[in-house]
C-alpha cells in the first residue's frame, strides 16, 4: 500500500523555493523516462541548470561535498521532470520507490550517502512520507561529461493512473 503524501506537490515546489526545468534532452539514444504498467523509470540524470553543470569533477577533491549534494538535488529535480512527461503531473506520483544515485568520488571517498541525502531530501519535503524511498548510492570512477553525480528514479503512480496500462 503507498504511504499518504501531501496534497499539491507541484505548489510545494514553488513554497520551498524550487522549480522543476524543462526535461532535459537526452545526450543519447535513449529517452527521458519510461511508464511500464503503474511504474515511471528514469534515465540517468545530471546536475544540469540551464543547460550546464553545476559542477564538475570528482566528489570531494574537485567538488566540496556541500556543492555535490547541491548537484543531486538538481539532478532530481530533473528526474521528477522527466517523470512529469510521462505522469503528466507530480500530483500523479503516489509514492517514490527507488532512488539509485552514483557520485563521481575520489579515490578513497566514503560519503557517498552524503551527496545522496541531497536528492532524498528533495523527495522528503516535496512527498512527505510518500517520499521515504530505497536508495543505493554508489561511488564511481567517471561519470559522464565528468558530472559529480547522475542519479535516476523508480517512481509509482496513483492507482487510478496506474491501472490504465
Amino acid at each position: 500500500m503507498s504511504a499518504e503524501k501531501p496534497k499539491k506537490v507541484e505548489a510545494k515546489l514553488t513554497e520551498l523555493g524550487l522549480a522543476l526545468p524543462p526535461t532535459p534532452a537526452p545526450v543519447g539514444a535513449y529517452v527521458p523516462a519510461v511508464r511500464t504498467g503503474k511504474l515511471i523509470v528514469t534515465s540517468g540524470q545530471l546536475p544540469l541548470k540551464d543547460g550546464k553543470l553545476l559542477a564538475t569533477g570528482k566528489v570531494p577533491a574537485d567538488v566540496p561535498l556541500e556543492v555535490a549534494q547541491a548537484a543531486a538535488a538538481q539532478a532530481v529535480l530533473n528526474a521528477l521532470a522527466a517523470a512529469k512527461t510521462v505522469a503528466g503531473s507530480l500530483e500523479a506520483i503516489a509514492r517514490v520507490v527507488r532512488l539509485k544515485v552514483f557520485v563521481n568520488s575520489s579515490a578513497g571517498f566514503t560519503d557517498q550517502a552524503k551527496v545522496a541525502n541531497g536528492a532524498s531530501e528533495v523527495l522528503l519535503k516535496l512527498f512527505g512520507d510518500a517520499g521515504r524511498h530505497t536508495r543505493r548510492a554508489i561511488g564511481a570512477a567517471e561519470l559522464p561529461l565528468n558530472s559529480p553525480v547522475v542519479l535516476d528514479l523508480i517512481l509509482e503512480l496513483a492507482p487510478s493512473l496506474g491501472d490504465l496500462g
